[in-house]
């Protein structure tokens, strides 16, 4: 497997990111296209409302992944924080947001606690900005 860094690290599915989606996106633009070359007939209506619930039930089955990823994320950062911030930040763990936690995933053990410090002192909430300051890149490979 390919080394993880900032620099690539996103991770695409390809039978859902250039499969799947570009048909439903060619199904939806098609939908629109006979809508209105058929002058505005029943059957080209429901195509059309068909393929716009298509593209909806694939983002959001997305969404969800990600939501539920991110959860697990905030519950994996609980527990190593608990082993490796000092007290002063383990007492400041709810002040942290969903984005710093699936940012900071990536720091190292050695560098997470000032990590962590400077992210609540400074209020970063970036999710990008967050992962460029990250020197030591710990890679997740077990992402949605």
């Amino acid at each position: 497997m390919k080394e993880q860094n900032f620099a690539h690290h996103v991770r695409l599915v390809p039978p859902f990111h250039f499969v799947a989606l570009p048909i439903l996106l060619l199904n939806f633009s098609w939908a629109i296209y006979m809508l209105v070359h058929t002058w505005f007939s029943m059957n080209a209506l429901v195509t059309l409302l068909l393929a716009v619930a298509l593209v909806l039930v694939a983002l959001f089955a997305r969404l969800f992944a990600l939501a539920v990823q991110d959860r697990v994320i905030r519950l994996e950062m609980r527990l190593r924080m608990e082993k490796l911030l000092p007290a002063d930040l383990k007492s400041r763990f709810d002040e942290f947001t969903v984005n710093q936690f699936v940012s900071l995933r990536f720091a190292s053990d050695a560098e997470l606690p000032e990590l962590a410090r400077r992210v609540l002192a400074e209020k970063i909430d970036n999710r990008k900005a967050i992962k460029q300051m990250i020197k030591n890149w710990k890679p997740d490979y077990l992402r949605a």
